[in-house]
């Protein structure tokens, strides 16, 4: 919604066509007042955009990108998953076995240029146009060019700040800390966002 705000042209994606459709319909209706570029698409539909951000739960990412790597060679792809199970009334970090989710899409897409990126925004402030929502989004690549093409991204939608992190390596602290932002929000009943001081 976001980056539809800002006149990006965004393509939703999904297993069937119509589901994707009528998702973003339903988003764009929901803000009469702005002209959202949203679009719905089957799974190989979005991922015939110029850059592609993986938005599916952590359990179906590699699933999902697995019969597009072809089509994704080359191509930025931001992975925004967590690794994360709740418990009582707290998330707990799961460890996957490359350590973050974006090492086990960069395993399974060798040729495309993996970004990690978004994972501590709350998605009722994100989704909600008139939040006031202001936050840094930490980013981290092994490649300077999806680190460059994601903060430009990032850059484009109102609030938002991109923080260059480092490597792909710190993906596993990034994805983990997740768990840390929603035990929070979850106990003081907020939707807290994080920001870097100092910098």
């Amino acid at each position: 919604m976001r980056l539809a705000e800002a006149g990006v042209q965004v393509t939703l994606g999904s297993r069937e066509a119509d589901r994707a459709i009528g998702i973003a319909e339903g988003v764009a209706a929901k803000w009469p007042d702005h002209q959202l570029t949203l679009h719905g698409a089957d799974n190989l539909g979005a991922a015939a955009a110029e850059m592609v951000v993986l938005a599916t739960p952590w359990e179906s990412a590699i699933a999902t990108v697995t019969p597009l790597r072809e089509l994704l060679e080359g191509k930025v792809v931001i992975s925004m998953a967590n690794a994360l199970i709740k418990e009582g009334r707290e998330m707990l970090a799961l460890i996957p076995p490359r350590g973050s989710v974006a090492a086990a899409v960069q395993a399974a897409l060798p040729d495309s240029l993996v970004a990690a990126a978004f994972h501590h925004l709350p998605a009722s402030e994100m989704e909600n146009l008139e939040s006031g929502l202001e936050a840094d989004v930490l980013v981290c690549s092994d490649h300077p060019k999806a680190t460059a093409a994601t903060e430009a991204l990032i850059g484009q939608m109102r609030g938002l700040r991109p923080l260059d992190a480092g490597s792909l390596s710190q993906a596993a602290a990034i994805e983990a800390f997740t768990a840390v932002c929603i035990t929070l929000n979850i106990r003081h009943k907020a939707h807290s966002t994080v920001r870097m001081a100092g910098i």
